[in-house]
């Protein structure tokens, strides 16, 4: 009797341990990332996740979202589509409620099946590709403004500051493809062509020879479409080879990363933005932004904004998809959300529009290696 009492409690208590992980589970909603924490993006991935844990904290350190804590589960692909999409494969596996903040376009199109196989919403894709916002697709909800009004933007710039002779080089692979047809149409708009138009491989970049007929057009200023490390070693060689033409590239290299990396070659390089300075305390999601940074010990970059104002995006999707959310309910949620004011920026979604904003700014790197506008 003894012994069958010993075993019934060793019973009890395996079920007791067995109810209290479950109860552990599900006082936390699981949001999944997968994004090159390592390789040629590994810099900017960094701040990008860090500007989203930032607003993480504040918010279950307040007691999270009835009561349950947003954890956010993060694996490397190291900038590969194909470990992209294997990695989101698992996390959805694992019952995250929602992919969130990868990184890259071609990473984002090896997503995108398996949102619709697992219906499942992505949300805050850091890529500005045209593609992710036409067709809408359902389960996609983007955050930040297309590549293609930056580089249109960017080429418009270059045009008012007397500028006529603008070179291209872009990485090739459907980001560069996509991008590139924003600074064609700025150009258009100017009544330009570009003087010279390179591509380079994205998984094996190699400048030596195109740097030479580059520069034999004597450009006044290039405009580099590409990512991370790639773009570095571009700039880079431009200057090595001697030419002092603008350099310009687009806000997937907003980060303090990319401008350590360039070094000296990093003043007077101009990145175009995607979200308000971020020393603009006028906007209340910036001073809310600088004082998270702050208290987390975080220098504030662009690129950290993009991850802090992505996060605030999904939790207000998350605050509006019931006390129990689903993939289905944030899915409906966010499409439900109309436009809202995010803290003087504001974020619209609808069962036509998934774009979120549409921002687009210019600064350049000034002697002390930050950004101003």
């Amino acid at each position: 009797m003894h012994a069958l009492r010993q075993a019934a409690g060793r019973l009890l208590s395996a079920t007791l341990l067995a109810a209290g992980l479950a109860a552990t589970a599900q006082a936390q909603i699981n949001v999944g990332q997968t994004a090159g924490h390592s390789g040629t993006v590994a810099a900017s991935v960094k701040e990008l996740t860090q500007g989203a844990r930032l607003y993480f904290d504040i918010v279950n350190a307040s007691g999270g979202i009835n009561g349950q804590k947003v954890n956010l589960v993060s694996l490397d692909d190291k900038f590969d589509p194909a470990i992209a999409a294997t990695n989101a494969r698992a996390l959805i596996d694992q019952g995250v409620i929602a992919l969130f903040l990868n990184r890259g376009t071609p990473h984002t199109q090896a997503l995108m099946p398996l949102l619709t196989e697992h219906k499942i919403p992505l949300v805050a894709p850091s890529t500005g590709a045209v593609a992710l916002h036409k067709p809408v697709h359902p389960w996609l909800f983007n955050v930040r403004a297309t590549y293609q009004r930056e580089a249109e933007r960017a080429i418009e710039h270059l045009s008012l500051i007397g500028m006529d002779r603008i070179a291209i080089v872009q990485v090739s692979d459907s980001f560069g493809e996509d991008a590139v047809q924003g600074a064609i149409a700025g150009l258009a708009k100017t009544n330009k062509q570009a003087v010279a138009h390179e591509k380079y491989d994205r998984t094996k970049p190699d400048f030596a020879p195109m740097v030479p007929r580059l520069l034999a057009k004597q450009p006044q200023a290039v405009l580099f479409i590409g990512s991370g490390t790639a773009v570095v070693q571009g700039m880079q060689a431009v200057r090595a080879a001697g030419s002092t033409a603008q350099l310009v590239t687009l806000s997937n290299n907003a980060s303090a990363g990319f401008i350590k990396d360039l070094g000296p070659l990093a003043y007077g390089v101009i990145v175009s933005q995607v979200f308000p300075y971020e020393r603009s305390i006028a906007k209340p999601i910036i001073k809310e932004a600088l004082e998270a940074a702050k208290k987390g010990g975080v220098e504030l970059t662009p690129i950290v904004v993009e991850g802090y104002v992505s996060a605030k995006v999904l939790v207000e999707g998350l605050k509006r998809a019931g006390k129990q959310p689903t993939r289905q309910s944030l899915r409906d949620a966010l499409e439900g959300m109309g436009r809202f004011d995010l803290g003087g920026i504001e974020v619209g979604y609808g069962p036509k529009e998934h774009s979120g904003l549409d921002y687009v700014d210019l600064a350049i790197v000034d002697q002390s290696g930050k950004f101003r506008r």
